[in-house]
């Protein structure tokens, strides 16, 4: 029923992968691997979201990246339908990466989040050193598992940072250099248990 509201089956896709990772950009053939649509059809849909206002477009190092538009004028409606949010408890499946494709690995398998978010690769910002932070009760060996997965479905070398809840808190408390960079960072935040980022529920 979505599809025929929408328009397209690629389309919904489309809105699905971009509503479900807000400040995360993608370019062309990266959209077509994750949402698994010819390309002609995903350069045409773009297009036409482009020009509603829905998505906007940034060259960088001669490649052209794609990210939904939070000042789109039916950005929260759209969110609501396409991107799930952000919820205060964590999600039953974090995906790795949102659309029809495969669910990504299970970041709930790693242990009790408080706090997971993703920024550097992922969002085009460099600024805060890491890729992925995972703030709460984890064990080591499944937080590398789950890594080392999302790695291979990303293609990329990944870094991430772990803390516990009190250090996290701690160090934010003392402005200290990471949490600062992790705070102004341009970030996809998965998990907020505790509202850290004002992004709970």
């Amino acid at each position: 029923m979505i599809e025929q509201l929408f328009g397209s089956k690629t389309r919904v896709k489309l809105l699905q992968l971009f509503y479900s990772n807000p400040n995360r950009s993608f370019y062309v053939r990266e959209i077509t691997r994750k949402i698994d649509e010819q390309i002609n059809s995903v350069r045409r849909e773009l297009s036409n979201l482009l020009n509603i206002g829905i998505i906007v477009s940034e060259n960088t190092n001669n490649r052209l990246y794609y990210e939904v538009n939070q000042k789109f004028e039916y950005y929260k409606p759209l969110q609501e339908i396409f991107g799930g949010g952000v919820t205060k408890s964590a999600p039953k499946k974090v995906k790795a990466a949102v659309g029809d494709e495969a669910a990504g690995p299970d970041l709930n398998s790693v242990g009790r989040i408080d706090l997971a978010l993703y920024t550097g690769q992922f969002t085009r910002d460099d600024s805060a050193g890491v890729d992925i932070l995972v703030v709460g009760d984890v064990n080591k060996n499944a937080l590398q598992k789950y890594v080392d997965q999302l790695e291979a479905q990303e293609g990329k070398s990944l870094r991430y940072a772990v803390m516990k809840l009190p250090d996290f808190e701690y160090r934010r408390a003392i402005r200290d250099r990471f949490a600062v960079a992790i705070e102004n960072a341009k970030k996809q935040i998965l998990v907020d248990e505790h509202n850290l980022f004002g992004q709970g529920q």
